[in-house]
């Protein structure tokens, strides 16, 4: 599933050489819808701010705002979809240049919390949406999946690129466990009140040690019963989604 809809019929043809010009206005009016839905929900809230109202703001008609987004929880989509790509973005030369465990792990999530402080001040209203069970804008539902996978895609790749020696039962779970973690970050980070979130950053100084220790214990033969007991687990929690 993606972030943007299509409209009720397809545009007019375009005649040879005028599709990428089209193209780039049209991302360029997407982009902008999207930057002042942002920009409103921080300023208003999320259940304050209409689609008219983004509309009127952004200079486009309400129709042409509906052409890219179905609601305001598309709108919310496209900023999932968008904040994913800066993580990976922001954390990229750290994992290309680095292949220790921890130091990738600490990078993956202090490059989270750089992408995301822009929208602290209007992560505790939008919290309070996402975390109905029913809601699609949860990070847990079906149409959070591609940016869900997105960002569980991030961990993986933390994973796979280093040198940590892992259990291989434990190496297939882990990128949705860390991502798992990386939630209770989030949480800790929404209402963190401390100037620039510094509690939020010593949090992840800390438990990155602990999460490479244990990491480093998974091969231990003592510690597999506890470990396919953990495995065991998410599997059956992610089948009966």
């Amino acid at each position: 599933m993606t972030s943007v809809t299509t409209a009720a019929s397809d545009p007019p043809p375009v005649q040879a050489g005028e599709g990428k010009p089209r193209r780039a206005r049209g991302e360029q009016t997407r982009e902008l819808i999207l930057q002042t839905a942002l920009r409103l929900f921080r300023e208003r809230g999320y259940a304050e701010t209409t689609m008219r109202a983004i509309a009127k703001e952004a200079g486009v008609a309400v129709g042409n705002a509906y052409y890219y987004f179905d609601s305001k929880e598309h709108l919310i989509q496209g900023f999932y979809d968008q904040n994913q790509a800066a993580h990976r973005a922001a954390v990229a030369p750290v994992l290309a240049a680095e292949r220790d465990f921890a130091a990738r792990l600490r990078a993956a999530l202090h490059a989270g919390i750089d992408v995301n402080a822009p929208y602290h001040a209007f992560a505790a209203t939008f919290f309070k949406t996402a975390a109905e069970p029913s809601s699609p804008l949860s990070p847990f539902s079906a149409e959070s999946s591609p940016a869900r996978e997105a960002a569980i895609g991030i961990f993986r790749d933390v994973v796979e690129g280093s040198s940590a020696k892992l259990d291989p039962e434990l190496r297939k779970e882990l990128p949705e466990l860390l991502w798992l973690g990386w939630m209770g970050v989030v949480l800790f980070w929404v209402y963190d009140s401390s100037p620039d979130q510094r509690r939020t950053r010593r949090l992840i100084d800390g438990v990155v040690p602990l999460v490479d220790r244990l990491v480093a214990l998974s091969r231990l033969r003592v510690l597999r019963p506890a470990l396919r007991q953990v495995t065991s687990l998410i599997a059956t929690l992610r089948n009966d989604t």
